[in-house]
């Protein structure tokens, strides 16, 4: 293997439950590329977590739980990168705070995300400083470990130019302290969930990766698919079909033309076209699930794991908050 770049990337995810199929073509795929490559830190932010669920912040480590899980099952390896949780390394917090003293309000204000995921969790109540912050603390997880590299999808990007003002603007009243850290845009392909929309643990739509293959099975073989096929003789539109989502994420691409040209001319039926995507999925977690059950019943190594991931990362964070106090002055 070749000698890895001394660049380093961070990259974090909130535990909010089980990890499903949307992440592990949105993140872990690529992630799994990125460890081979780069100083790698993968962080559980759990203090971003809370932000959202502070009124039952005790599922919080239940929830930190099943995400390490899912991420040592998946192929994340601990002797190539750091896995962590973010509230375990309280540097995060220390320099959040001294990043909020310089973040002219209105810069947070203008997020657009803010007002979206307000929208989106109207259920909840995010009138908080906690929720208006988090681009701040987003900022500080990045920083902290002067990470250079930072892989987001479009809807983050944003968040990360921001955080790009954020550094200029420190490093302008404190001298050259941090790199600016660059973003690395990643494809993140829009899986439907099982109601058609945006598949999202908020929304109660996902296929969860630990899923058994009954429970896959029971969740896609009912999902809508191209309204215009009311019969099986109705030529339909894969592109408008969503469980086509989950095709061209999981399904090869000679396959999928098959399907394709069947939908279009009718030569094959919806139930047929999703019980190829639903074997290929099933197939495709079998080493997963075998993995996740190793760890469920080995829970202590999940925790090990982390506690050795902390101390690593709180090493890094701490040699660079001694720096930022010398900027500072204080």
């Amino acid at each position: 293997m070749t000698e890895k770049k001394q660049q380093i990337v961070l990259s974090g995810m909130r535990p909010t439950g089980a990890c499903h199929l949307g992440h592990l073509v949105g993140a872990f795929r690529n992630w799994l590329k990125l460890q081979e490559k780069y100083q790698c830190y993968y962080s559980i932010v759990t203090w971003h977590a809370l932000s959202s669920e502070y009124h039952n912040s005790k599922v919080i480590r239940d929830y930190t739980f099943e995400v390490a899980a899912d991420w040592l099952s998946v192929g994340l390896d601990p002797e190539k990168s750091v896995l962590f949780v973010q509230s375990d390394v309280k540097e995060h917090a220390e320099l959040h705070l001294l990043l909020s003293m310089i973040i002219p309000l209105p810069w947070l204000q203008r997020v657009p995300t803010f007002k979206e995921m307000k929208k989106e969790l109207a259920e909840k109540d995010l009138n908080t400083y906690g929720f208006l912050g988090y681009p701040v603390l987003q900022t500080a997880d990045i920083l902290i470990y002067k990470a250079s590299i930072v892989p987001v999808g479009e809807d983050q990007a944003y968040h990360l130019e921001l955080a790009r003002e954020i550094t200029r603007r420190f490093n302008r009243f404190f001298g050259n302290v941090f790199p600016e850290p660059q973003m690395l845009l990643t494809e993140v392909p829009k899986l439907a969930g099982t109601d058609g929309r945006k598949m999202s643990k908020s929304f109660g739509n996902a296929i969860l990766m630990k899923d058994p293959p009954e429970i896959i099975r029971k969740k896609i073989s009912p999902m809508t698919t191209d309204t215009r096929r009311k019969r099986r003789s109705d030529p339909g539109e894969p592109d408008d079909c969503p469980v086509f989502t989950l095709h061209k994420s999981f399904v090869s691409k000679e396959k999928r033309e098959e399907l394709t040209q069947g939908c279009r001319t009718a030569g094959i039926g919806c139930v047929e076209c999703k019980n190829v995507v639903i074997e290929k999925i099933i197939a495709d977690l079998s080493s997963f699930r075998e993995k996740r059950k190793y760890y469920e019943n080995h829970p202590e190594l999940v925790w090990d794991t982390l506690e050795n991931g902390n101390n690593k990362a709180r090493k890094k964070a701490q040699k660079t908050m001694e720096e930022v106090r010398t900027a500072i002055g204080i």
